[in-house]
């Protein structure tokens, strides 16, 4: 089996080191990788992720057994309705699909319309004095989302009107989100604790992964800015078998019905970012992908031939009695760079890797890394996912800080809490 890994993060390392395990797995190509992708997959290819056209020249050369999408650009630029049209195996959801991701609107909108819990939407706007100008009519604190694809940074939970209209001129006026800030969604703020719920679909069938906790902000003590993940954990106590029921019942069985009622057969990951209330789970938000830095914690639980599933999603034949996982606990610790997630410098040489090649149940996934000479230097925000395994999250919380101490460049920076907080989700969703 030759298998083609789009993207270049962490998440996509995560991929080529679990998949390389399988033993008919001949060839694993990246497209672009990073340095540490470069060690594990047969050759990593200078194309940009996001470049369709270029993507699908490229495996028209490679000719791949299955292509393995890991982030959302390509995803949102139509790859798996390019693949189809050529009949190649890809596990990726439809562009179509990939506006449950794409824009924040109409994901609540689909939520909305085939009744499955969510926070409610109250407002929608594309110019900051008509925004502004609703401030005055909505609860606090109030949660704002820029409608498009902003790299984790395109949400705001408002405590006060001043931040509030920060925000709001930076998006809208400012065009400090880019694209995906043009437009914004206004929705009320609930409470509860943060849960990633992923599941894998054919397009008829669907399996769910263990369940992780993200960490969103920057720095401990959940403050600072909102980042696209500095850690992340899984545990055999996260959820209970009650609530996972309910979430099944309540969430994930409303959202494959409605995607099948709206002429959409979802085939790939699809993440359910939920809020787990007193009053029961509520969907937050969609990711059509792997989450990142869940999916290193995931594939650190992973006990089975991830290639076979992924072949077998792709050709709409997937079997959950495949999905096997490791006992006990995971953990995946970000390194990133200062500055994250504003603005940051790169070309900083990393240390201590090569100590850590033998260290049993760690393992560094590299994100913003690249060669440079004989070197390993930084080159994006989150540099590394120090992942790490154990029989409880303490014993893997306690691998990867020790690891994490080994490992120094300039103004590395990281969160020492990860886990700290972690309790057992019931059927209270306390």
């Amino acid at each position: 089996m030759k298998i083609l890994v789009i993207g270049g993060g962490g998440r996509e390392h995560a991929l080529v080191w679990k998949l390389a395990q399988n033993p008919r797995v001949e060839r694993i190509w990246c497209a672009p990788g990073n340095a540490g992708i470069a060690q594990e997959a047969a050759e990593c290819l200078a194309v940009d992720p996001g470049d369709v056209p270029s993507i699908v020249e490229v495996a028209g050369r490679l000719n791949p057994d299955l292509t393995v999408v890991g982030p959302e650009l390509p995803l949102i630029h139509g790859i798996a309705d390019a693949f189809a049209l050529k009949g190649w195996p890809i596990v990726a959801p439809s562009q179509q699909a990939a506006q449950l991701e794409g824009s924040k609107i109409f994901a609540k909108q689909f939520l909305q319309r085939h009744g499955i819990p969510t926070p409610r939407m109250l407002g929608v706007y594309e110019s900051s004095p008509d925004a502004i100008a609703a401030l005055d009519r909505v609860p606090w604190p109030l949660v704002i989302k820029a409608d498009g694809l902003c790299a984790g940074k395109g949400v705001l939970i408002a405590t006060d009107r001043a931040a509030a209209v920060e925000f709001l001129e930076g998006a809208l006026d400012r065009n400090e989100l880019g694209s995906g800030g043009r437009k914004v969604m206004f929705e009320e703020a609930i409470e509860g604790d943060e849960l990633s719920f992923i599941i894998l679909a054919d397009g008829e069938k669907h399996a769910s992964l263990v369940p992780t906790r993200d960490h969103k902000r920057v720095f401990d003590g959940n403050k600072g800015p909102n980042t696209g993940g500095m850690g992340a954990y899984s545990t055999d106590e996260l959820l209970s078998s009650s609530m996972r029921k309910t979430i099944e019942e309540q969430i994930i069985g409303p959202t494959m019905r409605g995607l099948k009622a709206d002429g959409v057969a979802y085939r790939g990951f699809l993440y359910f970012g939920l809020m787990m209330t007193a009053a029961g789970p509520q969907v937050l938000e969609f990711n059509c992908r792997l989450g990142d830095p869940e999916a290193q914690a995931i594939m650190a639980c992973v006990d089975f031939d991830l290639a076979e599933v992924l072949m077998d999603a792709a050709n709409g034949r997937l079997d959950a009695s495949k999905f096997k996982w490791r006992p006990g606990a995971s953990v995946c610790v970000v390194a990133a760079s200062a500055g994250y997630p504003g603005k940051f410098e790169s070309g900083k040489e990393i240390h201590g890797l090569t100590d850590l090649q033998r260290d049993n149940g760690v393992k560094i996934l590299h994100a913003g890394t690249k060669k440079s000479g004989d070197a390993v230097v930084t080159a994006g925000g989150r540099v590394l996912g120090v992942t790490a395994s154990g029989e409880s999250l303490e014993a893997a919380l306690a691998k990867a800080y020790a690891a994490m101490d080994m490992i120094q460049f300039d103004g590395k920076q990281f969160r020492r809490d990860i886990g700290a907080s972690s309790k057992r989700v019931d059927v209270a969703g306390a």
